[in-house]
Formats: structure tokens, C-alpha cells, sequence
């Protein structure tokens, strides 16, 4: 018997061989989009898991910054950017731009609370605050916004400048979010006489103002500030310094005296505060510059 494999049976068994080889390579076609479209099923999955984990808690302090920007009552200048306070035909303007969560701003507060309030209270100066959320992006969190809306709402309760001191006097450590929640904020509003109300509870866990906050922030990153607190002289720099002269409470009395030089004080001058207490008022009613 001969040991080669005739002809029409090697030709049969190729095709045979084949055709196998060819279901083969569409089992494996089959079994790689399976397994494809598992991996894609299981990123799905963990998207939505990430989302509603990145939700969790939000209802004491998220990031509700959606909507058309809402100014707080009593904002003025371009775009209602800026809250005002002290006599609005004061001479000299001290513009302040400032994070809740930021260390240097609360060390500036600190330092200069007591001769930016006399200087307000004589008419000297008008302060025009703004507000950013620099210390959010850097570190993440929402304590930056969320203490900005919460301000912004004191501002709509005519006690901005009173609550802005407050927090800046309890500030949390930098890397401590304890701002991103609504219920500090809320608790230290009961520091401030008059202002934990129900509208005023309302306005802060609403984030009815996030998208204002947000707005000035823009602002503050287009403006091609260096960082907070950024503080100018009708509109010259002094913070740190002002020429070869560095910032001091001393300095900055200096400086306004001179920029005031042959002017008359602002007239409008805020009354006490609602509380009795020494922070200056927010003079909503006073008429914008």
C-alpha cells in the first residue's frame, strides 16, 4: 500500500483544514468583541460609579454652579463684580481681592482689619471687595465657593462686610475643605446678629449665588493677577509693597494721606453695625460710584 495520501483526499482534507482555520479566526473575532465590549461596559460602569461618588454629599455643599450669574444686592461696578464697602464718594478706593480659604489673606485681614475699618469709618477710603476661588483649583474642594456664596448672600442681608470677617477670623487650615460645607458656614453666621435667617439659609444651601462667584473668579484669572490677596491702590499695586516701601498699617495710612492730599472725605459714612459689633457695615444703601 502506498504511503501517499491521494490526490482528491489531500484536496478534500486542505479545504477541510481551511475551512476550520477560517472559524477559528471568526471565534476569535467573536471572542475579542466580547471581551471588548465588557472592558467599555465596566469603564461605563466605573464612570457612573465615580460620578455618583463625585455627587455624594453634595447636598451640603456642592458645587452648584449652573445657571445664569446672580449678583448679590448692593453690587456694583462692571459686570456687579464688586462689593462695596465704606462712603461711596470716599476719595480713595482700596481694591481687595480675596479667598476665604487662603492663609495670606486671613494673616492680611489680621493685620490690616483695624486701619482699613478707621480708614472706611473717616471717609478716607471706599473698600471694593472681590472674590476668588483660586485655593479650589490648586487643592480642590468647594470651601472657596461655596464661603464666596455664602458672603454673597450676607451681602443681600446688608452684613457682608461683618461675615467677611468672621470667616476670614475662622478660617480652616489650607488644606482643610471645612468651608465646602454649608452647615459651617451656616453655624458661623449665628456670629453675625441678624443675619441666620431662613433666607439667608436658603440663599446658601441653594448656591444661589455660584455662578456670580464664578463669574469673578473669571475675572480675577483674566485680569492677570499674580494671586489673593491682591490688594491696589486706586488701582496701584501695595501689596507687598508699594514702590521700595513694604505694606504695614502705618505705611498704608501714609499712602492714603497722601493720595488724599487737598480732598474732601467721603460724607456717606456707614453707620454701626446691626450687632454692635466693631466690623464695618456694609453700606448696601449707599449710592454706586
Amino acid at each position: 500500500m502506498s504511503d501517499k495520501i491521494p490526490e482528491g483526499n489531500r484536496s478534500a482534507r486542505e479545504r477541510l483544514a481551511q475551512q476550520r482555520e477560517r472559524e477559528k479566526g471568526r471565534e476569535k473575532r467573536r471572542r475579542t468583541l466580547i471581551v471588548a465590549s465588557a472592558v467599555v461596559g465596566v469603564l461605563a460602569l466605573a464612570a457612573v460609579v465615580g460620578l455618583i461618588a463625585a455627587n455624594a454629599g453634595k447636598d451640603d455643599g456642592g458645587d452648584t454652579a449652573s445657571g445664569p450669574a446672580v449678583a448679590p444686592s448692593g453690587a456694583i461696578g462692571e459686570d456687579a463684580l464688586t462689593l462695596p464697602v465704606g462712603a461711596a464718594d470716599a476719595p480713595s478706593t482700596l481694591t481687595i481681592w480675596e479667598d476665604f480659604r487662603c492663609p495670606v489673606c486671613a494673616q492680611f485681614e489680621t493685620a490690616f482689619r483695624d486701619t482699613i475699618k478707621e480708614l472706611t469709618d473717616d471717609g478716607q477710603v471706599k473698600v471694593e471687595y472681590h472674590l476668588a476661588t483660586i485655593i479650589d483649583g490648586n487643592l480642590g474642594g468647594t470651601g472657596s465657593l461655596r464661603a464666596a456664596n455664602a458672603a454673597a448672600c450676607a451681602q443681600d442681608a446688608g452684613k457682608f462686610a461683618a461675615y467677611h470677617d468672621v470667616l476670614f477670623a475662622n478660617q480652616p487650615p489650607e488644606p482643610d475643605d471645612a468651608y465646602g460645607k454649608n452647615s459651617r458656614l451656616i453655624e458661623l453666621a449665628g456670629e453675625v446678629g441678624g443675619l441666620d435667617t431662613p433666607g439667608f439659609r436658603s440663599c446658601v444651601e441653594d448656591g444661589e449665588h455660584d455662578s456670580w462667584v464664578k463669574k469673578s473668579d473669571t475675572a480675577f484669572r483674566e485680569g492677570g493677577f499674580q494671586g489673593t490677596p491682591t490688594v491696589l491702590l486706586n488701582g496701584e499695586s501695595v501689596f507687598p509693597s508699594k514702590g521700595d516701601e513694604q505694606i504695614s498699617p502705618e505705611n498704608l495710612k501714609k499712602w492714603v494721606a497722601a493720595a488724599n492730599k487737598g480732598k474732601k472725605p467721603g460724607t456717606a459714612t456707614p453707620s454701626a453695625p446691626a450687632d454692635g459689633s466693631s466690623a464695618p457695615a456694609d453700606p448696601s444703601s449707599a449710592p454706586a460710584s
